[in-house]
């Protein structure tokens, strides 16, 4: 009997369904989102943010923790629809949802040409490419000061209320409500992504590049696709950021911001879109607080806490808890 079972086909489309299925501890996680409005209203500028980059983390996951592209210049397309989204409005459309799909399309369409690069290369090489890229648009930007306002940065986005009805204040309650509305219709995208037979091909990918065109994948296909979904939610996030500030910085572009979501994912746990955001609260209520603490060092703090999650729990601290759980039940 152990040896049929041990024979037996693996059963991906079963899997898939057990996958895609919310568990009640997920409900509880999305609700407790919720919680800023009630018993934290003077942060709601803070969980917007982290909202912002909590989708910046997951467009990056996508990539590094599915598809095993590693990127230290994803900031480029966050940077991308930063500036999309803030010259539409400059140049005399506000409206915040066009705004928004105009911005995520435009870094999609970007993330789709570079991703013929990107194919080619693997591990240093890739490396290199995205870091180069990611330079070479922030020193693009800053050279074309009479469009992007260079180092002061693009001023004058003056951002409509949405659905002509909710505007923006000064508490982040529209800001907050607008971002975690973004953030979980494209998780949503995301998840439907990652448990379907597209995501078990990336998972494969990461795997094992090498085999995937024997059993007849078109591994290239698969990763063009990932990256230039990967770069329009990084484009969206971007947008958001613009929309909700109403000031593009050039450090949208940065390598700093490259590195920072990369961290976010390391803290959360590569592979695990929930990852994304556990990682980007850890980071930016950290970063909150001990700036707040010592505002020259505290990054010698942020290097500690991210040493100690790397050696304790080197899947990442939700890694390190389903670890836990699994050998808590015996399984």
């Amino acid at each position: 009997m152990s040896d049929v079972t041990a024979n037996a086909p693996f059963d991906a489309q079963g899997w898939l369904r057990r996958q895609s299925r919310w568990s009640p501890l997920e409900v509880v996680f999305w609700l407790a989102l919720l919680l800023p409005f009630f018993f934290f209203p003077t942060y709601l500028t803070l969980a917007s943010q982290i909202a912002i980059a909590a989708l910046f983390a997951i467009s990056v996951d996508l990539i590094l923790g599915y598809a095993g592209i590693v990127t230290l210049g994803h900031a480029m397309f966050f940077g991308l629809g930063a500036y999309a989204a803030g010259l539409i409005s400059v140049y005399g459309w506000g409206e915040p949802l066009s705004g928004l799909l105009l911005a995520a399309a435009f870094a999609g369409l970007v993330g789709f040409v570079v991703s013929f690069m990107i194919v080619r290369v693997q591990h240093l090489a890739l490396i290199m490419i995205t870091l180069g890229l990611g330079l070479l648009t922030y020193e693009l930007a800053n050279s074309m000061s009479w469009l992007t306002g260079g180092t002061d940065g693009l001023r004058g986005i003056r951002t409509w209320p949405i659905f002509n009805y909710f505007r923006f204040d000064l508490w982040g309650y529209t800001a907050y409500s607008y971002s975690l509305a973004a953030l979980f219709v494209c998780f949503l995208v995301s998840r439907r992504i990652v448990n379907s037979s597209f995501g078990l091909a990336l998972r494969g990918v990461r795997e094992n590049v090498r085999r995937m065109p024997a059993i007849g994948s078109d591994y290239r296909g698969h990763l063009q696709k990932i990256y230039t979904i990967s770069a329009a939610i990084a484009g969206l996030a971007g947008a958001l950021m613009a929309q909700t500030t109403n000031v593009v910085a050039l450090d949208a572009l940065s390598f700093q911001r490259s590195a920072d979501v990369v961290v976010m994912l390391i803290l959360g746990g590569t592979g695990r879109l929930y990852g994304a955001i556990v990682g980007a609260a850890i980071f930016l209520i950290a970063r909150d607080q001990l700036s707040g603490v010592n505002p020259q060092y505290w990054y010698f703090w942020i290097g500690l806490l991210l040493m100690v999650v790397v050696l304790v729990m080197p899947k990442g601290i939700l890694g390190g808890l389903s670890a836990l759980a699994s050998r808590w039940s015996g399984r």
